[in-house]
């Protein structure tokens, strides 16, 4: 068991070396620190702390810096988190404002989050089963030429062009509107191409090249869902801390463009006591990594989760206002898209 002021004082170590990222002395903490008590006490303290691993020294007669193990005990018994100032809040509020649909509304909040916390923001897409088909719109917009659109109960708006080898019938452009929403607004987009897959036989055979034609095209739309994705922002704030990666920044690198590494690392989180999942160091599970440090919660639609959101950046990365901003984009982003829904 740690002794109280001992960990008083491991958070004052953490807090300082995450601030300055130089290694904190015994001296520095009693400046910076009402601790209330000698500098050989400190010592003593920080004695006991290198003693269970959670602070070492990097060099010979230097100050000390957080292990991993600090960092996690850290978090651990973190106790309030620092709430976003009234400009951040605003920042966040000015991202999101004005996006319409699904795509726009990810790539801002990416942009937003990796903004707000300087580190590499990770935005998942909502899951296609969870997907629902709001509408489908088919528009004429040449002689040859046929504007096919998919709406999603989630807000996200995908588009295709389909070539015609004759000019489009308008009743029958018509027709086949009709048809398709009738048949697949509600329907989840795991059932659509089951739906999809008898249709062009339903019309006459001189209809069935146009129609076939189309219902591909819907189908490559639902298809684009079902790979799970990812929208990154800020992979040039990891390189602005090359020096906290120890070395490591090159497989981190690596790990990031393996997007299933990063979906797997997302959807194994776990939240904790304030809400987020929260992985440190080797607690990753990624070869090579050692200074990186991950976390994520869920954003949600009428209640439902729908994906996750995070950030990934060093271990001495600022975590409880990280943890604050991971949590109110993702509130934000919940409420965009049920007021889009």
């Amino acid at each position: 068991m740690i002794p109280n002021r001992s960990l008083e004082v491991l958070r004052a170590i953490v807090e300082d070396y995450i601030a300055s990222n130089q290694p904190v002395g015994s001296k520095s903490l009693l400046d910076r620190h009402p601790l209330g008590v000698s500098a050989a006490t400190i010592r003593n303290d920080m004695a006991l702390l290198e003693e269970e691993e959670l602070i070492t020294a990097p060099h010979t007669s230097s100050g000390r810096i957080p292990t991993e193990k600090g960092y996690r005990l850290f978090v651990d018994k973190l106790g309030e988190i620092k709430p976003l100032s009234h400009s951040e809040r605003s920042a966040i509020e000015t991202f999101l404002d004005g996006a319409t649909d699904l795509d726009e509304i990810v790539e801002r909040t990416a942009r937003s989050l990796s903004t707000l916390t300087n580190t590499l923001a990770l935005v998942q897409y909502p899951t296609l089963g969870k997907a629902k088909v709001r509408h489908v719109e088919l528009i004429p917009i040449a002689e040859l030429r046929l504007l096919v659109m998919l709406i999603s109960d989630k807000g996200r708006v995908q588009q295709v062009q389909v070539e015609l080898s004759v000019p489009a019938d308008l009743d029958l452009v018509t027709e086949l509107r009709g048809r398709l929403n009738g048949m697949l607004v509600g329907s989840n987009f795991t059932d659509v191409r089951v739906i999809l897959d008898k249709l062009p036989a339903e019309f006459a055979p001189s209809r069935r090249d146009f129609v076939g034609r189309v219902v591909s095209q819907l189908q490559s739309l639902i298809d684009a869902n079902r790979e799970e994705r990812l929208v990154l922002s800020g992979t040039a704030n990891l390189a602005k801390h090359d020096e906290d990666f120890g070395g490591e920044l090159s497989s981190v690198l690596e790990a990031i463009e393996e997007q299933v590494v990063m979906l797997r690392l997302m959807q194994e989180m776990q939240t904790d006591q304030y809400g987020v999942g929260l992985k440190i160091g080797s607690e990753l599970g990624v070869a090579g990594v050692q200074h990186a440090a991950m976390m994520a919660i869920g954003y949600e639609n009428s209640g439902t989760e729908l994906a996750k959101i995070g950030v990934l950046g060093p271990t001495r990365m600022n975590y409880s206002g990280n943890i604050a901003s991971v949590r109110a984009v993702a509130k934000y982003l919940s409420n965009v898209l049920e007021a889009n829904s």
